[in-house]
């Protein structure tokens, strides 16, 4: 695809680095859970392709957006991958998938109970469901692409209403990632006290969509500018994955289904 939006978050853009390697660090993280067949639910441009495949025994691919899935399809011959709006999971079927990893998608969805109960249905019996979302606690504004977004107990008690097991955990970071952090905070900061009348969160989703995007490209532009190689630096290691869920940017869930 030729063009990104920040909520994509592409490897292909220096400025987008530090999002890149914080979404990349969920599938690094998710390694241990991994086996048997696999579903990925919002596969996107297929950031975490080189560490699924090795570890599944078949692979099936998810997206909602037809350009991304045409792609795939080029980049990885032989490998299913399919566009779907969900939920529901149509065609999918009952028992079908050892593991489903969904990463950075349950706050784009609707009805997030029906998602998650359909995550359930297609698991197998002793499967295990991995997924992230962003951690609220630490958001900076208003993302006019998500439905919703949670803190941590709030996707527990959801999660925990579904699944027999609800491992909470989360993608935090070291001392770079969190100067980063801080810096982003500071020029949103900046940018924000324009909206005096706070229409950030008070006009529909779909009108802030434009401005949010020219504003947040412009802002990681200058994050990269300002702070040079850093910005280039910073990898999936500096995010490690942390036992308390509060402490991440990102909520790492592991959801488990008894066995029979």
């Amino acid at each position: 695809m030729a063009t990104y939006t920040t909520e994509i978050a592409s490897y292909k853009l220096v400025s987008d680095n530090p999002i890149h390697q914080r979404l990349l660090k969920a599938y690094i993280a998710a390694k241990p859970w991994i086996k048997g067949d696999l579903l990925e639910i919002g596969c996107g441009e297929g950031r975490g392709m080189e560490t699924l495949l090795p570890l599944a025994n078949s692979y099936v691919g998810i997206d909602k957006i037809g350009d991304v899935i045409s792609d795939l399809r080029q980049r990885f011959p032989g490998v299913d991958f399919r566009q779907a709006v969900i939920p529901p999971f149509e065609g999918f079927g009952d028992e079908s998938f050892d593991t489903i990893v969904s990463f950075q998608v349950i706050e784009h969805i609707q009805d997030d109970r029906l998602f998650l109960q359909e995550i359930y249905r297609m698991l197998k019996p002793g499967g295990k469901a991995v997924i992230s979302t962003p951690n609220n606690t630490h958001t900076l504004s208003r993302n006019p692409w998500h439905v919703r977004e949670y803190v941590p107990q709030e996707l527990i008690d959801l999660a925990g209403s579904i699944f027999d097991r609800v491992e909470a955990k989360g993608i935090g970071g070291n001392e770079k990632v969190w100067n980063y952090h801080e810096a982003n905070r500071k020029s949103v900061q900046k940018i924000m006290r324009f909206d005096v009348l706070d229409l950030q969160h008070r006009l529909p989703a779909w009108i802030l969509r434009m401005p949010y995007e020219i504003l947040n490209r412009m802002n990681r532009n200058k994050l990269h500018q300002q702070q040079g190689d850093s910005v280039v630096q910073i990898t999936h290691e500096d995010y490690p994955l942390v036992e308390n869920a509060s402490e991440g940017l990102d909520l790492f869930y592991v959801l488990w289904k008894k066995e029979k």
